[in-house]
């Protein structure tokens, strides 16, 4: 009997620290849920006006957030992997798949938001400024549709606001004095965001610092960690729909197409990638769905070698002569004769490849060509971190451990699954 904390204890500690640190975001996503609703059955054609793909986000996030707890403890006798014991790797690959699904639960601030660069600029971790928020023109009379964009803009934060002013310190008196960089300003009290005639005034707090854009860091790794798991995860499907079906392709028919496949795998391995990956993107531009396809047909070819050595030797084998007698269609043989025997040595592999799909596209970031300037990345992040260096460690330091964990987290992985599903390795 294993002792020791186990996978799903870990689960629902991490679920119940995120419920309890940010219980007002969730129930703020969950009032503009009812809110979006209620717009629907109001009015229909603007309530698809105002549906944005980060509202939709974060709500899917919220929703799938309450709903993980109770299906994991429906489901855990078919998954039974979750009650076994915990270690480093199964840890940080846990927390990964927070980070992956729970996003705009874990942060809600836009990591392209940049605002009052004298006082925001290159903060260092833990670092915190003054906040306050000029009011809105409430003479307009606005519609249901606009009240609802209003309200998701309080708690989905925009790239851009034009009435919240950061400050290092202020003063109340008669005005309000904020002060940026030695420099005071001075405003009226009733201009700003107030409650019971006091100004509202937060203290809005950088966890692991800004960068030079003065962008919150810790929004822009918990981002760029999506972005990172996006293309690995895209690429890696990608890559496997392509080597099954060449392999199944080359293991069964044999002769010629086996000759013409081997050959065009050979080419593949024997020319640097990296130069096809550059020349692509670089004709037909950056975005996370050419990263993804460029990614994927660069590395299908170790999953093409598996496969067609694995068929060549199951088509020898007396159940699958007897499913080719009794008619069953190749895709058939695939998927009901091909894949359940061979799934343990490709789902090897494929954690493998995406490791090398992760290390590869913060490679291609951190050249410029990864996903575009719209999105942050790990690479991109320490492209532009490595200027400021010697004055500003976290810039490298958070997305390059970020980095680190995860490659070592999906090698030790794979080893460990290699271990499990082929018991001859454990000698």
């Amino acid at each position: 009997m294993k002792s020791g904390l186990k996978i799903i204890h870990w689960i629902i500690f991490l679920w119940l620290l995120l419920l309890i640190i940010r219980f007002e975001l969730i129930i703020d996503y969950l009032s503009l849920i009812f809110s979006y609703i209620s717009l629907i059955f109001n009015d229909t054609s603007s309530a698809f006006t105002v549906l944005s793909f980060s509202f939709a986000d974060a709500s899917l996030s919220t929703l799938l957030f309450l709903l993980i707890i109770p299906l994991i403890l429906f489901f855990r006798k078919r998954f039974h992997f979750i009650t076994g014991k915990l270690n480093f790797s199964f840890g940080f690959l846990i927390v990964l798949g927070f980070v992956f699904l729970f996003a705009p639960i874990i942060s809600n601030e836009n990591p392209e938001f940049s605002k009052n660069l004298s006082v925001t600029k290159l903060l260092p971790p833990f670092s915190s400024v003054k906040q306050f928020e000029l009011k809105s023109d409430m003479d307009i009379k606005l519609s249901d549709a606009e009240i609802f964009r209003k309200e998701a803009e309080k708690v989905i934060k925009p790239s851009f606001n034009d009435n919240i002013i950061l400050a290092d310190s202020f003063r109340l008196s008669d005005k309000v004095t904020y002060y940026q960089k030695n420099e005071a300003y001075e405003i009226e009290r009733e201009s700003l965001n107030s409650k019971t005639g006091i100004p509202v005034i937060e203290t809005k707090l950088y966890l692991l610092g800004t960068d030079e854009f003065g962008r919150d860091l810790f929004a822009r790794l918990i981002h760029g960690t999506r972005i990172s798991i996006t293309v690995g995860l895209g690429a890696v499907v990608l890559s496997f729909i392509i080597g099954i079906i060449l392999g199944f392709i080359a293991g069964y028919r044999g002769g010629f197409p086996d000759v013409l496949l081997n050959r065009f795998a050979e080419i593949f391995l024997a020319f640097p990638v990296i130069y096809l990956v550059v020349l692509i993107l670089a004709l037909f531009g950056s975005s996370i769905f050419s990263v993804i396809i460029v990614l994927g047909i660069s590395g299908w070819m170790s999953l093409f070698k598996i496969v067609k050595s694995e068929v060549l030797s199951i088509k020898q084998k007396d159940f699958f002569s007897t499913a080719e007698l009794i008619g069953m269609s190749k895709i058939q043989l695939l998927s009901r004769e091909i894949l359940p025997v061979i799934i343990a040595p490709v789902l090897v592999n494929m954690v493998f490849l995406f490791s090398n799909i992760v290390l590869a596209e913060a490679a291609l970031s951190y050249l410029g060509l990864g996903t575009g300037s719209s999105f942050p990345s790990w690479g991109s992040m320490i492209s532009s971190g490595q200027e400021y260096i010697t004055k500003a460690w976290w810039l490298i330091a958070f997305p390059g451990l970020g980095l680190i964990l995860t490659l070592y987290t999906f090698n030790s992985s794979g080893r460990m699954l290699g271990k499990v599903l082929n018991p001859r390795l454990k000698k």
